[in-house]
């Protein structure tokens, strides 16, 4: 099985669909991967700003590998761009806040 990549709801439906391939439930795949159904379910429903190590330790159990290709595909052609917060912008105002 080979697809594209380029939204954490595309990971999800991946991650969904070998699961089912495999006959595994919610619980059954998340006690294997060490993780909590809960999490799981936000992962397969596409949930962005989930831990990427536990993702990829999901897509182990599942026999799964993630490869990454080169420039072709830009991060325009995405139909969907993550709003996510600058890590550095907010340590910057918390060591402000911290000086006051």
């Amino acid at each position: 099985m080979s697809m594209l990549i380029t939204t954490p709801r595309d990971i999800g439906a991946a991650i969904k669909e070998r699961r089912k391939q495999l006959g595994l439930g919610q619980a059954e795949l998340a006690a294997r991967a060490g993780v909590s159904r809960q999490w799981l379910i936000q992962v397969e429903g596409g949930k962005p700003g989930v831990a990427l190590g536990l993702v990829l330790r999901l897509l182990n159990v599942l026999g799964m590998r993630l490869a990454l290709d080169g420039p072709d595909q830009l991060a325009s052609d995405s139909d969907e761009i993550l709003d996510l917060p600058d890590p550095s912008a907010i340590l910057n105002r918390l060591r402000k806040e911290g000086s006051q």
